[in-house]
């Protein structure tokens, strides 16, 4: 083998490995990270209360004073 091709081979296997790594880091942060939460935050008209119904809910009762609010849109 020439000297041009074991440089070319060894800048592919480092390369490789840069990425291996990075592919594994990133598909363990993401495995480990928290998850985002499903949930829809509502603010209460009458009282104020600030809280979080299931995503599949458009309108939710505050626990409070049982007023039906719209959640917050960000």
């Amino acid at each position: 083998m020439s000297i041009s091709a074991l440089i070319v081979a060894y800048v592919a296997i480092a390369l490789g490995a840069v990425c291996a790594l990075s592919i594994h880091s990133h598909v363990r942060r993401r495995r480990f990270g928290p998850s985002k939460a499903g949930d829809r935050i509502f603010r209460c008209k009458n009282c104020g209360y600030v809280y979080t119904d299931d995503p599949d809910v458009d309108r939710s009762r505050c626990s409070q004073c049982g007023q039906l609010n719209e959640p917050i849109i960000f």
